[in-house]
């Protein structure tokens, strides 16, 4: 189930969408290294990207360190080897890879669903709650999910990427004010179908499928940040409905559940 676009008019021009859409695709195309190079993608990722073991210990890792994770294959190598092993970029501040990685992806795939569930959903919580908390929204959202794929994971040697934790922010909040916009969602089953649906049950169904992540041990997927920027969404967008905050437009009403999308 692949959602497509919504029918929920805004009142001005989402720029700090479009703004993250072309910095996250600019990054990839410009910044990373080429996804096909496993060595240099990697190393960049180290480098640049958050890790639970350097947020919790204030550190950047080991030689010893990376060597377990990617030459033995341990993921939880926070603290093996020798304490005298040597930062292998000793100048990484471990605090601003938690910003840094909401803009890093691990593949096309990755950057592409990414970019078109925050064109979908951010262009409307931008146009209620404006640019700028917008983006401090956005942001918070993200370091909120990392912090939470981190107290799951405290010894975690591998690099976390992505926007995820950041849009699920959003969808939470989307989730909240705009329960009821039409989304026209693409379903793959024995046939394709387009169909609109209320972004309520779609956005259920997504956080539904984060609870299946843990029974995948090859989907590499950092669960509980997606469920973790969801709540804080969520979250967000009540007290903020509670406040009384700026309303956007209403969406068009949805004609019926499933109805063909014409």
């Amino acid at each position: 189930m692949l959602p497509l676009r919504d029918e929920n008019p805004t009142r001005r021009v989402p720029v700090v969408t479009i703004l993250l859409i072309l910095a996250n695709v600019a990054v990839y195309f410009l910044v990373q290294p080429n996804a096909e190079d496993a060595s240099a993608s990697a190393r960049f990722s180290v480098e640049r990207a958050a890790i639970p073991c350097e947020v919790v210990e204030g550190r950047p890792l080991t030689v010893d360190e990376i060597r377990a994770t990617y030459g033995a294959g341990d993921d939880t190598a926070c603290d093996v080897g020798s304490p005298s092993s040597p930062a292998l970029f000793a100048g990484k501040s471990v605090w601003l890879a938690v910003l840094t990685s909401m803009f890093l992806h691990g593949s096309l795939l990755h950057l592409g669903g990414n970019m078109l569930f925050l064109w979908i959903f951010g262009n409307n919580i931008e146009d209620r709650m404006g640019p700028v908390g917008y983006l401090l929204f956005y942001l918070a959202a993200g370091v909120v999910a990392t912090a939470a794929h981190i107290a799951v994971q405290p010894d975690s040697t591998v690099p976390v990427v992505g926007a995820s934790g950041a849009i699920a922010g959003v969808m939470g909040a989307y989730f909240v004010w705009f329960p009821d916009a039409p989304i026209l969602t693409l379903f793959i089953f024995f046939i394709i179908l387009f169909r609109r649906i209320s972004a309520k049950w779609l956005l259920l169904f997504w956080v539904a499928l984060q609870f299946l992540e843990p029974f995948n041990p090859n989907s590499g997927v950092a669960w509980v940040a997606h469920v973790g920027g969801f709540v804080f969404g969520v979250v967000v967008a009540l007290v903020l409905r509670a406040l009384g905050g700026p309303r956007a437009a209403d969406p068009r009403p949805l004609p019926s559940f499933g109805s063909p999308y014409r």
